[in-house]
């Protein structure tokens, strides 16, 4: 290990405090206060990344060195990557997250302060508690390789208040929805808020994200859906990965304009 590794990765004070001045200098009470650190145990890790030229004061202000801000900037995805595996570790080691693209795989970290919401057994089909996570939002986009039967009539409906709305279904979720739930379908398509698009794929995960949410459902390794969890957050970071994880599904998908 080099020794400029070293000196970052052998101290969480050391690393928050680059982190933290990667925003803009700080002043030192600031940086006690935000950290919560004492004096007398940051001083000594503030003397040692002095020393090593990545960070620099002006009085009681400090700031990183060109070096510190190399650095903090190739420091922060990787931190907030070690941060979302870290906060939940048996849940990613048990879930396939291989299925998303290796190029948006590493963002991540993106997902931020997230959470991992359960549904208890006895209330596992019960839908209700999703779609009114989505029921007041301005825009939905979503992804799914299932079929609930409520899903057909829900974005129907949002679709005819003007609700801007944009769904990729697998090939075998279209086949269900075109067999089974035409009316409702032909209805969704007639407005000018909705759009449809069938993947090359049958997906294995499902993903759901409006103007405020973002909520992701994978299978286990096993090849079996998890059901019961869905990985949720609020972050901007988060909504912004959404985006591109749709976009990229998106375009690679044909677009459904009628039956006919």
């Amino acid at each position: 290990m080099s020794e400029l590794l070293n000196v970052i990765s052998a101290s969480d004070k050391r690393r928050n405090l680059l982190v933290l001045l990667h925003s803009g200098p700080k002043e030192w009470d600031d940086i006690k206060k935000i950290l919560k650190v004492t004096s007398t145990g940051m001083l000594p890790q503030v003397k040692i990344l002095e020393e090593e030229h990545l960070i620099e004061r002006d009085g009681r202000k400090f700031s990183l060195t060109p070096i510190g801000k190399v650095i903090a900037t190739q420091m922060e995805p990787l931190i907030r990557t070690m941060e979302v595996f870290d906060k939940n570790r048996k849940f990613w080691h048990d879930h396939n997250i291989g299925v998303l693209p290796h190029e948006l795989l590493l963002n991540i970290g993106d997902l931020g302060d997230y959470q991992i919401v359960e549904t208890l057994d006895e209330d596992l089909f019960n839908i209700n508690p999703f779609l009114a996570s989505l029921a007041e939002a301005k825009s939905i986009r979503g992804i799914t390789h299932t079929v609930h039967p409520k899903f057909p009539e829900f974005f129907t409906a949002i679709a005819k208040k003007g609700i801007q709305s944009s769904l990729i279904l697998t090939p075998n979720v279209f086949k269900i929805v075109a067999e089974n739930y035409t009316d409702f379908l032909k209805e969704y398509l007639g407005c000018r808020t909705a759009s449809m698009y069938v993947c090359k794929e049958n997906l294995k995960f499902s993903f759901a994200l409006s103007d405020t949410y973002f909520s992701l459902s994978l299978f286990y390794n096993s090849g079996m859906f998890d059901s019961k969890h869905d990985i949720t957050s609020q972050d901007a970071s988060a909504l912004s990965w959404g985006d591109r994880i749709f976009t990229y599904y998106r375009k690679q998908s044909r677009k459904i304009k009628s039956l006919d």
